[in-house]
């Protein structure tokens, strides 16, 4: 590998702003009292903990008590999907087959293990849900909660949000959009919006690990899915992550602080990406909707040309040094593919690998003329 490396996989994790660190470091040192203790050191860290629950709160335009922290995006959809069956009586899940594991693996056993049916909405050929068909699920009997993601984490197709919360609300459906990978990129006004849970793992702009929250829509009535404590309002007992809450909170600050100039770097990021793909790299295609100008602007999944070696241009580039992903980097077991891809009828025999490229506020288009080089090297080296 040569010394120069470039990161072009920030849909799987991104790196902490520095900013961030800096905000969590007292509370990694100075403050760490238990938030449930009733002395000054308890005290210091529960105040820590609500300021970044109205920090958060006031970028979304919803209320502090509508902010559940969790550990992650994972555990936020596995509750937001446990409550609608268990709590809100619902008997009928409407996802897709493009949704991240941790949504669909959850329907599936809810539908075992409770009898919910679960239906799966039908795809377009580019990968975006077909809304006729979401609208003759919505209208079979029972109390339903549709589950779509915002953004797709592979292909970048974006959902109407807007258009498919007004389907729900006159089904008197509730809905659940898994936001991970827009959180932070996007902006949203939650008092507007028609929409019962929603979803946020830090890590994915520019905050830390192992922490996250749901969006609970202060008219639902849930339970909780850990007890213990009684924190969170009773919906998540054990005591917080307080370094990384206040690093969420610090992370999704800086991310609306500024957000019209850091969509339009990372889009012209992409669309540079794109212009040298297609000018370098003979018969080059983009799968679902990511070349789109409409699509998800930290994503673009390629599809190369056949080539002897196209098993292993994730493992090449790799060496070369670029770090970009075959697919979720939340699925362990890469060589299973991609179930979104596949989910997509986009995997067939007569073209090459398929890579997902995604890109954050830092990547430059010197990273993009790197990886570029690289590409080529082994697209040339590798042609059949």
């Amino acid at each position: 590998m040569s010394g120069k490396t470039v990161y072009l996989d920030n849909a799987a994790t991104t790196p902490i702003d520095p900013a961030v660190v800096e905000a969590m470091l007292p509370y990694l040192s100075d403050y760490f009292g238990n938030p449930s203790s009733s002395h000054s050191y308890g005290r210091k860290t529960k105040t820590a903990i609500e300021t970044a629950r109205r920090t958060i709160a006031a970028a979304l335009h919803c209320a502090p008590s509508e902010i559940c922290f969790t550990s992650g995006g994972t555990e936020a959809d596995n509750l937001a999907l446990l409550a609608a069956v268990r709590d809100l009586g619902c008997t009928h899940i409407i996802t897709s087959a493009i949704e991240h594991s941790a949504v669909i693996k959850t329907a599936e056993k809810l539908g075992v293990e409770t009898g919910v049916k679960v239906s799966w909405v039908r795809l377009h050929e580019n990968g975006h849900i077909d809304l006729n068909h979401l609208q003759s699920l919505l209208d079979e009997p029972g109390k339903a909660i549709v589950s779509l993601m915002h953004a797709n984490n592979e292909i970048g197709n974006v959902l109407p949000l807007q258009k498919v919360s007004e389907m729900c609300q006159a089904a008197k459906a509730y809905f659940h959009s898994d936001t991970v990978q827009t959180m932070g990129h996007y902006a949203f006004d939650l008092s507007k919006l028609h929409i019962d849970f929603i979803t946020c793992a830090a890590h994915k702009l520019h905050g830390p690990k192992g922490v996250g929250f749901l969006y609970v829509n202060k008219k639902l009535k849930i339970n909780a899915m850990i007890n213990g404590g009684g924190q969170e309002r009773s919906l998540r007992g054990g005591t917080e992550n307080i370094y990384g809450i206040i690093g969420m909170a610090k992370a999704i600050e800086l991310a609306y602080a500024d957000l019209n100039e850091h969509h339009r770097h990372v889009s012209a990021v992409k669309q540079y990406m794109i212009e040298r793909l297609q000018q370098e790299v003979a018969d080059i295609k983009f799968n679902g909707d990511s070349a789109s100008e409409d699509s998800l602007y930290t994503v673009l999944n390629v599809n190369f040309p056949p080539t002897e070696n196209a098993g292993m241009l994730l493992f090449l580039l790799d060496l070369e040094g670029v770090a970009c992903s075959g697919g979720s980097a939340c699925s362990s077991g890469a060589a299973k593919g991609s179930h979104v891809l596949d989910g997509i009828n986009a995997i067939t025999p007569d073209r090459g690998a398929s890579l997902r490229f995604s890109f954050s506020r830092f990547t430059t288009k010197e990273d993009i003329d790197f990886a570029i080089e690289k590409i080529t090297k082994l697209c040339l080296q590798h042609a059949n």
